[in-house]
């Protein structure tokens, strides 16, 4: 028998004992049931750097037959896998499931990836360890699952090898499984990674430029970007690669510019959605867009040094645009003038002309603004919509040519002891007010890289489009501040003499064209009839005051003149025909701009060719007589599936300015060429070329 104090040892011992076969019961049964839902590590014979397992966490979903489940790969060293889009040089993972019975779906959930460089091609993927989380959809929850599927992993170093792995579960009853800690937290760890969708993060524009090949996108996160990392990516985008971007920060906003490859050539992305991926220190973010098709939106970090070069590339072009070359018979006046004059003398001459130059640039840039802030239309050129502007203009260049031909001098009040016919040649207020002239015959003209200055300062805040005028004025300006400069350059110009007067009258036959284009302008605000009897008058009464004051011979002259250079110029064009344009009537079926219209026609299959001009725009008549109505463009114009519309922006038209501020832009001309295969619109160049409009024309008609 045994005491009572050995009953109290042995029955301990028995619970101990009891304890323990039952933890060992639970650790074997644990360690059974995790091995029933994992393939366990498996590794090749021929890559061991590479170790994979796929396995399920035991979390059903039984509402929606769904369970979670992922595929952990580990990677030596270097090695490194690739994400769902590897980029220029990768191979994305495969997952062959044809094989497995009761499971309809698998969606595979992708972590951020980081950017890699090999033998200079961009890839995207994981080093190290990474795990994918797995949903499993099944066709019935009451069977069993056979999960059988072949994987093809791609890794890398500095050779690529892609190895297959066979991942097989033994026969699994899905409504027994129980949760495992450790594979959840696996998933959970791996779901951390993958991006999502979020209110935080919003998309701004993603627009695509068909002729440069690049594709930029804009997004809004709240808290701002720190080390920001936007990848491009998408079903519908199958050969097409994207550059490592440019990414810039303002603020919230964050712009990202990619190149665009396609080894299959140019590529189009307009109206295809595409995913991004957003990611910072805190967060990773997954948004779609469907990609539109403009010009590129010019960022604020980096662009406004860009535009400031561009605005003064294009005011320095200025000085040789159609629109300028009246003033410069002034300007070589006052060259001539200036060169025996001291060194102090010419250079405060040419300073006058630059501060005119610029002051006429901070004026147009201050009415700009105020027409901006009350909420008008605003515009480069925008006053040659105003027949009291153009009147204003035909009244000076009448009197600079009055003053060029000599005839009168008109006395301003003694404070100022001048005269208007002194403020074309040697005085400093006269080159001063030489120099804003010329700012405002310039405006109507649009030049190379000056529209897209321009665009951007309309769109700017106060500060950066006072810069961009300012650029444009010192452009323009940079002649004048050369010879101020380098005063001994005016020596290299002709002695004054006799001669000048003869060649006074040839610079007041440049100014009095001017003018006669200037009164042309009227024609749509008094009717062709009132502005040829203004122009006969205009004319008559000053060859009669050219004949009084310098007598009849000056007036022969000045029609020989006019007879020679006339014949002059039908001989020399007669002779090279080959080498000039010839003019063709305007009989362009053309429409009036409507945006509904150009989609209705693009629908159709239908290229759209639109032609937004003015009247009063130099650059505009240029592209319409050089390019637009010679062969090859005219004949295309006339085909049967391309229609030819135009925006006359002759006159303020709401439609128009929305036209072109749909476009980035605010001034004309503007060229734009829509079709199947560039339903949202190719815009060309400002100046205009046959090669830019036809390749256009044919790339817009192409079938997608």
């Amino acid at each position: 028998m045994f005491t009572i104090k050995q009953i109290k040892v042995i029955a301990r011992f028995r619970s101990a004992v009891l304890l323990a076969s039952a933890l060992l019961l639970s650790a074997f049964s644990l360690s059974a049931t995790e091995q029933s839902i994992s393939t366990g590590w498996l590794t090749h014979p021929d890559h061991p750097p590479a170790q994979v397992r796929f396995m399920l966490t035991g979390e059903v979903d039984k509402s929606n037959n769904k369970a979670q489940g992922l595929l952990e790969v580990k990677l030596d060293d270097e090695w490194k896998t690739y994400w769902r889009s590897p980029g220029e040089g990768g191979v994305s993972p495969v997952l062959d499931l044809s094989q497995s019975q009761n499971l309809s779906n698998l969606e595979w959930f992708w972590p951020t990836p980081a950017f890699y460089e090999q033998s200079g091609l961009m890839t995207l993927g994981y080093k190290h360890n990474v795990v994918f989380p797995m949903e499993l959809t099944f066709e019935d929850i009451n069977q069993p699952l056979h999960f059988s599927g072949k994987l093809t992993l791609p890794t890398c170093t500095n050779i690529c090898v892609l190895t297959d792995y066979d991942l097989e579960l033994p026969p699994i009853e899905i409504n027994k499984l129980e949760t495992e800690a450790s594979a959840q937290h696996l998933f959970q760890q791996g779901l951390a990674s993958v991006p999502k969708q979020s209110d935080s993060t919003t998309l701004v524009s993603a627009s695509f430029d068909a002729l440069s090949q690049k594709l930029q996108v804009q997004l809004n996160h709240d808290a701002g970007w720190v080390t920001p990392q936007i990848l491009i990516d998408g079903p519908e985008i199958t050969d097409d690669y994207f550059s490592q971007p440019v990414v810039e920060v303002d603020g919230s906003l964050i712009t990202a510019t990619y190149n665009v490859t396609n080894w299959l050539g140019d590529t189009d992305l307009a109206g295809k959605t595409i995913s991004i991926t957003a990611s910072d220190e805190l967060f990773a973010h997954e948004l779609t867009a469907i990609v539109d098709t403009k010009p590129l939106i010019q960022s604020k970090d980096t662009s406004i040094i860009t535009m400031i070069v561009f605005a003064f590339l294009g005011g320095l072009i200025l000085n040789i645009m159609p629109c300028v070359l009246p003033v410069l018979g002034m300007k070589l006046n006052s060259m001539v003038t200036s060169s025996t004059s001291s060194k102090r003398s010419i250079r405060l001459q040419f300073f006058a002309s630059a501060a005119g130059i610029l002051t006429s640039f901070w004026l147009l840039a201050t009415g700009l603004l105020i027409l901006k802030f009350t909420g008008s239309a605003i515009g480069w050129g925008i006053q040659f919509q105003s027949p009291i502007f153009i009147g204003f203009m035909v009244i000076i260049t009448a009197l600079f040519t009055a003053n060029l031909f000599g005839i009168f001098e008109i006395q301003l009040p003694s404070r100022f002891s001048t005269s208007i016919a002194s403020k074309g040649n040697n005085t400093t207020l006269g080159h001063f007010v030489q120099g804003m002239f010329a700012t405002l015959l310039a405006t109507p003209c649009s030049a190379p890289f000056l529209g897209t200055a321009v665009a951007f300062a309309l769109g700017a805040n106060v500060f950066e489009m006072w810069v961009i005028f300012t650029s444009l004025g010192l452009g323009m300006a940079l002649p004048w501040i050369l010879f101020a400069l380098f005063p001994e350059l005016v020596s290299f110009m002709p002695k004054p003499g006799m001669w000048m007067n003869k060649v006074k009258i040839i610079f007041g036959l440049m100014m009095l064209v001017t003018t006669l284009w200037l009164l042309s302008l009227l024609s749509p605000f008094l009717g062709s009839t009132t502005v040829w009897i203004i122009t006969a008058l205009l004319i008559i009464f000053l060859l009669y005051k050219v004949g009084k004051k310098h007598g009849k011979n000056t007036v022969i002259a000045i029609l020989a003149i006019i007879v020679f250079s006339s014949s002059a110029l039908l001989i020399i064009g007669s002779m090279t025909t080959k080498h000039w344009v010839t003019p063709i009537v305007d009989d362009i079926p053309w429409q009036s701009l409507e945006q509904h219209s150009i989609n209705e026609y693009v629908a159709q299959g239908k290229t759209v060719f639109v032609d937004v001009t003015a009247d009063w725009c130099i650059t505009c008549k240029a592209n319409k007589i050089g390019v637009i109505l010679q062969d090859p463009v005219y004949s295309t114009l006339h085909q049967e599936n391309v229609i030819a519309m135009k925006g006359d922006w002759t006159h303020p038209s709401e439609k128009v300015t929305n036209y072109l501020k749909s476009h980035q832009r605010f001034g004309v001309p503007l060229n734009v060429v829509y079709g199947p295969n560039a339903p949202r619109g190719l815009p060309l160049p400002v100046i205009l070329t046959s090669n830019d409009v036809i390749q256009a024309i044919e790339y817009a008609g192409r079938a997608n």
